[in-house]
């Protein structure tokens, strides 16, 4: 399929590295199977311009808002995100109209050695609650510092001294080609993942049946339930990008496997739980396995902070 005369799709994407790096990616993509030019239009959103921690200015949706309203407004034809910046409940107007397939979820340690080789009171900087916890109960000698920024603005305060080390997702390393430095790669049986880490959302008008269509071409189904499931352990939960929740789901053998766990921000106890189901049900496994969480008291530890 040629492009003929039609005019460029407009991707509406953050303007940082690992946003832009991501959105080409998609672009690309989309040219490749579909012919259509895309054009990227770098929006700045609050979260890139506040100073603050995410838990402060709101969490869930401060990289997101901006961008939706270009969607709505026209300005844009559809936009690129982290999916694990998504609010889980829905915006009226706006679809969730592809995920194209999961990069890996995993967190990684950049830093000089692994976690268990680290000296005792070693400086970990991350901004995420969820890390904080799992740290915690892996090593409860750790200093955890709460950073900010772009990952190479983390990376450069281990390189300064200024950190030991650092705690960053896996595939955002890999996407900048930082995979350098990376120290250690976090099993999820040591540190469970944010819902949806690793993975991409393309959203767009609910009235654009067309590009919704197209943007089909590059959903993964796999990664769409896997996703699924997890987000709606977090929409269950009633928790946000800044609760302490890690979940990750992932097809084996025909059957979906899903673990969920919710930590005291101090590390010092947790409830994790895991179930398996048919991939088509994976909305109502991560209710059902919600559940469990909550009737195990995962509201009470998600609500204790320092």
């Amino acid at each position: 399929m040629s492009t003929g005369s039609r005019s460029p799709l407009r991707l509406g994407t953050r303007k940082s590295l690992m946003a832009t790096t991501q959105s080409q990616g998609v672009a690309d993509a989309l040219s490749r199977l579909t012919g259509h030019a895309v054009e990227l239009v770098g929006v700045t959103t609050q979260g890139d311009v506040s100073k603050a921690l995410l838990a402060q200015i709101g969490g869930t949706g401060v990289f997101v808002n901006a961008l939706r309203d270009k969607v709505l407004s026209g300005e844009v034809d559809f936009a690129v995100h982290s999916l694990k910046d998504l609010p889980t409940s829905e915006t009226p107007g706006i679809v969730l109209a592809a995920t194209p397939a999961r990069d890996d979820a995993r967190d990684a340690l950049c830093g000089p050695a692994k976690l268990a080789d680290l000296p005792r009171g070693a400086r970990i900087g991350t901004g995420s609650p969820r890390r904080v916890a799992q740290l915690r109960a892996l090593r409860p000698d750790l200093e955890i510092v709460p950073i900010r920024g772009n990952a190479d603005t983390r990376l450069r305060k281990v390189a300064d001294g200024e950190l030991d080390a650092v705690v960053l997702a896996h595939a955002g390393l890999k996407r900048i080609g930082r995979l350098d430095a990376v120290s250690e790669v976090f099993d999820p049986d040591q540190m469970l993942p944010a819902p949806g880490q690793g993975s991409l959302a393309l959203e767009c008008r609910a009235d654009r049946d067309d590009l919704r269509a197209l943007l089909g071409t590059i959903d993964d189904a796999p990664t769409r339930r896997a996703v699924t499931a997890e987000r709606t352990v977090l929409a269950v939960l009633e928790a946000g990008c800044s609760a302490p929740v890690g979940t990750y789901a992932a097809e084996v053998d025909e059957r979906l496997h899903l673990t969920a766990t919710v930590a005291a921000y101090d590390g010092s106890r947790q409830v994790r739980l895991s179930a398996s189901g048919h991939p088509d049900a994976a909305e109502q496994l991560g209710r059902d396995l919600a559940d469990r969480l909550l009737a195990q008291g995962a509201d009470q530890l998600m609500g204790e902070r320092e």
